[in-house]
């Protein structure tokens, strides 16, 4: 099987099993209290909560590199719970990010395009005990770079886990993924890597809340490690509508490998409620 028949296969039993266990989740039939704000800030804190969101997440950072570049990122993540059993919720996360660069690979140059989609199906318990939420599943790095240079080439697969407390209004824990690279561009380099998200976040009953993670990434490969500290204010209002929670914020680069020198983060992320 050649790698572009190794990644239709995977999408089609990724969308298959996403399916089949859509087909198997049972509509409720009991008319529910619409949630408050302070609510739905709370669910949104948890990345495994049923609760369907669309996130936009637009990172812009300057100061890249000998040549003074700068990156947007903008990520589209889309969360779907869905229902397996009375007890279990498979959670499915996938960033897809769309990239504009400048001054990066050299002077004068950008790029445009598509990076790499990151997805995620975590298993988790539907039942919360004392506010401790854990779940874990696969992850799978799939290579839609439309760039050499925004773009991995490379297929690959790993574990992932997520366990974390809430409390009032209170919301602390971590997420982690780790990948390696099994097929792909045989003229790239493999990809083995750890992606480490500890996260708090204190909620108010408004909606407001105030929140810190750390985004940090182990190259084995490459022998490097790049972290990133992003505090961030939001708070879930309606446009229209819409719910939506909106978001901002600095990231701050710690370390890493032609790390910028500053950049700035913006979330807006549609919720649809149950």
């Amino acid at each position: 099987m050649n790698f572009f028949k190794l990644i239709i296969f995977t999408l089609l039993c990724y969308i298959g099993f996403v399916g089949l266990a859509k087909a198997q989740t049972k509509p409720d039939t009991i008319p529910k209290a619409p949630q408050s704000a302070a609510d739905l800030a709370k669910k949104l804190s948890n990345p495994v909560a049923s609760l369907i969101s669309v996130p936009f997440q637009n990172n812009t950072d300057y100061g890249f590199g000998p040549y003074n570049g700068s990156k947007n990122t903008t990520n589209f993540q889309p969360v779907i719970p869905i229902v397996i059993s009375p007890s279990m919720n498979m959670i499915v996360r996938t960033i897809l990010p769309f990239v504009t660069q400048r001054d990066i690979t050299g002077p004068n140059t950008s790029q445009v395009g598509l990076g790499d989609i990151t997805a995620t199906a975590f298993f988790a318990p539907s039942k919360v005990n004392n506010g401790l939420i854990y779940g874990a599943g696969p992850a799978f790095l799939i290579p839609t770079g439309t760039d050499k240079y925004l773009g991995t080439q490379k297929f690959g697969i790993g574990p992932s886990g997520l366990i974390l407390q809430q409390a009032g209004g209170f919301t602390y824990g971590m997420l982690f993924n780790q990948i390696w690279s099994v097929a792909g561009s045989s003229d790239r380099a493999n990809v083995d890597q750890l992606f480490a998200q500890p996260f708090f976040t204190l909620n108010f009953k408004s909606g407001a809340g105030l929140g810190v993670n750390s985004e940090m990434t182990q190259n084995w490969q490459a022998s490097t490690f790049t972290a990133y500290i992003n505090p961030s204010v939001s708070a879930v209002t309606k446009l229209g509508t819409q719910i939506v929670q909106l978001g901002l914020g600095p990231r701050i680069p710690v370390c890493g490998p032609n790390h910028p020198d500053f950049g700035f983060r913006g979330v807006l992320t549609l919720v649809f409620p149950k």
